[in-house]
């Protein structure tokens, strides 16, 4: 194998326009953009977006330079705008082949190399500068060629399944409106209450990133927005201090609570999912700690069949809208008895069974 330097395997195209009204259909920006998928599924504004964009042609990879840990990496499903806080990158096919480059851009080998030289704390970015200069190791054009075509069945395959997990979502999303409704109607006439109502819900916060005091050998779980996507959390990828804690007002969150993304990209935000753990929060999530009335699995899944319902409740600017607690505490959510919570809750474990 051979190394390469960044700026010998791709080129990096900076051409930019400021955005016209008709731009507004084939706009996309980072919240458009999902981690570990290629595709591009959703895009488009409402209204025409603000400041100059980055020019992008079909078949550009699109990668999202600010906040890389998200490791969004797509192909442009046509001529367009894309967000000027990611980068339009093209191969040189003298060194990779255009089928195996996207591959390349969104493998951990290039992702985790290119996190590294992220500078920045809140919104940590890459540099061209740097990232050009980064060294990597490719085989010749004929075995990218070979690697490629397997890779794209692998990834053809985990569409695949990634669709009939999608499928399974809806049909336990159709079970509950069977059993209970919806609360636009309500025409089971069962009870509906405000998630204030029920649970008390509060949001984490952050200490200091460059206080080694507060993070180092840290032994309490402290869970990031990200982690939102793993649905159940037995465990957080960082730890805080006590003395972190102390100096924060984040909050202990007890196993088994629903928490809810409050801001995100991509598919983060009005995500939910359960703690398995006592640990405590960043200040993106919610935590709703619920009474005897409603089962914490029950919201749980309540709220994920939910969405894009609850993702559309703020207002949205280029993916940086949120939501606050406020909007969360009045969620409006059907409630059953106990024992139909529970039958519902049968159904939906026995589907979750079922995808793994």
């Amino acid at each position: 194998m051979a190394k390469y330097r960044f700026d010998q395997i791709a080129i990096n195209s900076t051409a930019k326009k400021k955005p016209v009204e008709e731009d507004r259909f084939t706009y996309l920006g980072l919240e458009h953009l999902d981690s570990g998928s290629l595709k591009v599924t959703r895009y488009g504004s409402e209204v025409a977006p603000i400041g100059e964009k980055l020019i992008m042609r079909k078949g550009d990879v699109l990668f999202g330079k600010r906040r890389a840990y998200q490791k969004k990496v797509a192909i442009a499903p046509f001529d367009g705008i894309f967000s000027a806080h990611g980068m339009v990158l093209r191969p040189k096919e003298d060194v990779i082949d255009k089928e195996f480059f996207p591959l390349f851009i969104s493998s951990d080998y290039f992702l985790d190399a290119a996190i590294k030289i992220s500078v920045g704390s809140l919104s940590p970015t890459i540099n061209w500068r740097d990232l050009k200069a980064l060294e990597f190791e490719l085989p010749d054009l004929e075995t990218q060629r070979r690697l490629a075509a397997v890779l794209w069945s692998m990834n053809a395959t985990m569409d695949s399944y990634k669709e009939l997990i999608a499928a399974t979502d809806e049909l336990v999303k159709s079970q509950f409106i069977e059993m209970f409704g919806e609360v636009k109607d309500n025409r089971k006439g069962l009870p509906v209450k405000r998630i204030r109502d029920f649970a008390e819900c509060y949001a984490g916060a952050t200490p200091r990133t460059k206080v080694t005091a507060y993070w180092d050998n840290g032994t309490i779980p402290w869970m990031a927005s990200g982690e939102i996507h793993l649905g159940h959390v037995y465990e957080t990828e960082k730890k805080i201090t006590q003395l972190g804690y102390d100096k924060c007002s984040t909050k202990m969150v007890p196993p088994h609570t629903v928490v809810i993304a409050l801001a995100g990209q991509g598919k983060t935000r009005g995500t939910v999912a359960l703690t398995e753990i006592e640990l405590c929060t960043n200040q993106s999530l919610c935590a709703m700690i619920t009474d005897n009335t409603v089962l914490p699995d029950y919201l749980y899944h309540n709220l994920r069949g939910r969405y894009e319902e609850i993702r559309n409740m703020c207002a949205i600017a280029e993916g940086r809208g949120g939501l606050n607690l406020q909007i969360v505490g009045n969620i409006e959510v059907i409630v059953p008895s106990v024992d139909k919570q529970e039958e519902f809750i049968s159904i939906a474990k026995q589907s979750d069974k079922s995808k793994f």
